[in-house]
């Protein structure tokens, strides 16, 4: 039978992943199988019909994918290994514009407008094309922290507050771009104990920002090159917000145990 686990991998994978899924009465038969199924697909950005027969049925894989996703399994797994040791002095707040296959358009309305679906499936038009925002913060050790997802157009900033709060305390430093560059937010960290460091824009009149911390930034720019080596991600092909941050928390996921 093909994995794409190691026994070793394995080994680390299967605690978890019974700790977290639902306890049905009948346990799930082939589970390594059928999770390998499950990261080749994402990995590989293949059609779930393309899945190789040595995985099993694809719609096994598919079906447990979607169930596990609305059920939240995926980031109850998140949870697990983000609860190792954090670095919580220093945090980074970045964000990436993911562009969006064509067919990813379709998902139910369940009522409302197109505007509104759009909304709330975190689909929208950029510059960049049609896409989502997917903002992170990272800690100092440049893992992934939370996510939030917003349409393509929409801008960083008002997602920093959200991942602020997110956090279990505090951070002594906050390390962003010059797209969080505002006195509003920066005011905002102050407030909290918080030391923001986020350049000026060209244009704004200069204050501190200590470039020792800056210089760290490339830790959360790692980052991102990591999770868009799987292609689901680099490229959006799931049509619901769900979906899709489900596709994000298994690659954090992966990332964790990877270090």
């Amino acid at each position: 039978m093909q994995s794409v686990f190691s026994d070793t991998a394995w080994s680390a994978w299967e605690p978890l992943i019974e700790e977290v899924r639902p306890k049905g009465k009948t346990p799930p038969k082939n589970l390594r199988r059928t999770i390998s199924a499950i990261f080749r697909r994402h990995q590989y950005g293949a059609k779930w019909r393309a899945i190789p027969d040595e995985f099993g049925p694809w719609w096994i894989a598919a079906q447990l994918f979607i169930r596990w996703s609305k059920f939240g399994v995926w980031q109850r797994l998140f949870e697990k290994v983000k609860d190792r040791d954090q670095a919580l002095d220093m945090v980074f707040f970045d964000g990436t514009t993911i562009c969006a296959h064509h067919k990813v358009a379709g998902a139910a309305k369940k009522g409302g407008s197109r505007g509104c679906l759009r909304d709330r499936e975190a689909l929208g038009r950029s510059c960049g094309g049609f896409g989502t925002k997917v903002c992170v913060a990272a800690d100092g050790h440049g893992r992934a922290l939370s996510f939030t997802l917003s349409p393509g157009q929409a801008h960083e900033l008002p997602s920093a507050y959200s991942l602020l709060d997110d956090l279990p305390y505090p951070p002594t430093y906050v390390v962003c771009d010059r797209g969080y560059a505002s006195h509003k937010f920066r005011e905002y960290l102050w407030d909290r104990g918080v030391r923001p460091v986020i350049p000026t824009r060209k244009n704004d009149p200069e204050v501190a920002c200590p470039k020792w911390a800056y210089r760290h930034r490339h830790l959360v720019e790692n980052l991102w090159a990591r999770l868009k080596e799987w292609r689901t991600l680099a490229t959006r092909y799931e049509k619901t917000t769900v979906s899709f941050l489900s596709v994000i928390l298994i690659a954090t996921t992966a990332d964790y145990l990877k270090a």
